[in-house]
Formats: structure tokens, C-alpha cells, sequence
């Protein structure tokens, strides 16, 4: 029996390509009952729809995820609740918990991991993404450099006006993935990399990718 499945998410390239990541093989125990594009939205199909599986974005107009998940917990709503956020801050991952999701997953991880994840869901289990942790000591873990802090990092990313995405394909970068690969983990062209990895470069002041993963290095940005 197929999982019923609601995808909450304001973006609708992310939500577009999910819907199509979600139609393939891999994934052929889903079935995607339907979409939301707020929190309201999302809450009253729920309740319509009594679907098994909600996946749904932090942050969404109207009524944001935890606020969501807070109000279906409260009421005694019997379904599992995946967040997919771009967000790794611990703070938001116990926001999330504390409401009731079930799990936490990054939006740039691979398919893959959303498969593990869900399967996880399956037995009943709590799911932690990778790179996503409940305090800021794990999270510090991630980073190669030594002695490096998040003010300094915070401090770098506002010095150089780094943008949120722009981070998340640096991290990209530095598992030596290609534009093509960071922009099907994204669900982006690769062009539109190409372009974000200019503007990193730019703004960091380097000339090629070597440059470009010791400036991220040496600021604890990955």
C-alpha cells in the first residue's frame, strides 16, 4: 500500500522538482496526494486529505512549519512529518522537534537520503539529516578548521554579503561535485551555478576553485 504523501513548500521550482523526484522508481511507494504552497493551506489538507506523510518547508507564508506541525500534534493528527529546510542552525532542528516533526533533512542533501529518511519514518523512527544537529557542539564538529568559531564564519558571511544560496553551493564545491551535479541536487541548471560560483568568487576575492575551497576552509564556512 502506497504512502499518501502532502508536499508543503513555498517554492515552486523546489516543490516542481520534488513532485517529479518523488514520480520516479525509487520512490514508487509514494503517492503524492497533493501540494501546498503556505501553512494554511497545508493544514487544511491534512485535515481533508488525511494523508500518511507531510513534507514541509520551515519557513512558509501564512503559517510557518513548526506552527503547522504544533497545531496537527495538538489536535492529535496521526500522520508523519518530514521537515525539508535549507536551514541547519540547531536552533530551528529543536524549533522543528520541539513541534513534533518526525524528522529533519537538508534540502541540498541526494535524493538518496530523503529515500533513507522515509524509510526510517516507516519504522517508527526518529530521523536526523546529515549535517543536522540539536546544539551547536555537534554542529562545530562539521567544521576541518581548527579553532574556528560561528561568529567568525557569521561575521565573514555578512562582511562579504554572502547570500544563503551561495553558501549552499560553496558546500556543494567543496565535495567536489560539478555545476551539473550541484545543480541537479538543487534543482537548478547548471548555468545558474555557473553564475552563483562567479559571484562566490568574486565576492571572495579568488580566481579559481583551489582559492575558492581554502577561503571557505579558513573561515569555517564548510
Amino acid at each position: 500500500m502506497s504512502i499518501k504523501t502532502l508536499i508543503a513548500d513555498d517554492h515552486p521550482i523546489f516543490l516542481e522538482g520534488l513532485k517529479c523526484l518523488l514520480r520516479q522508481e525509487a520512490f514508487s511507494f509514494l503517492e503524492v496526494v497533493d501540494v501546498a504552497t503556505n501553512g494554511v493551506e497545508a493544514y487544511q489538507k491534512v485535515k481533508q486529505q488525511n494523508p500518511d506523510l507531510l513534507l514541509i518547508d520551515m519557513n512558509m507564508p501564512e503559517m510557518d512549519g513548526p506552527d503547522v506541525i504544533k497545531r496537527l500534534r495538538k489536535e492529535g493528527t496521526e500522520i508523519q512529518i518530514l521537515v525539508l529546510s535549507m536551514y541547519d542552525q540547531p536552533r530551528l532542528v529543536r524549533t522543528a522537534f520541539k513541534a513534533g516533526a518526525d524528522a529533519y533533512l537538508l534540502k541540498n542533501r541526494a535524493p538518496g537520503e530523503l529515500k533513507k529518511a522515509i524509510s526510517a519514518l516507516r519504522k517508527k523512527e526518529t530521523y536526523f539529516g546529515s549535517g543536522v544537529f540539536l546544539n551547536e557542539t555537534g554542529r562545530r564538529k562539521r567544521f576541518k578548521t581548527a579553532g574556528a568559531s560561528y561568529e567568525r564564519s557569521d561575521q565573514f558571511v555578512s562582511q562579504h554579503m554572502l547570500t544563503k544560496r551561495e553558501l549552499e553551493i560553496l558546500n556543494l564545491i567543496a565535495e567536489a561535485l560539478s555545476n551539473k551535479e550541484i545543480g541537479k541536487r538543487l534543482f537548478i541548471s547548471d548555468q545558474t551555478v555557473g553564475v552563483h560560483r562567479k559571484n562566490i568568487m568574486r565576492k571572495l576575492g579568488v580566481t579559481n576553485t583551489a582559492g575558492l575551497i581554502k577561503a571557505a576552509h579558513d573561515h569555517a564556512l564548510i
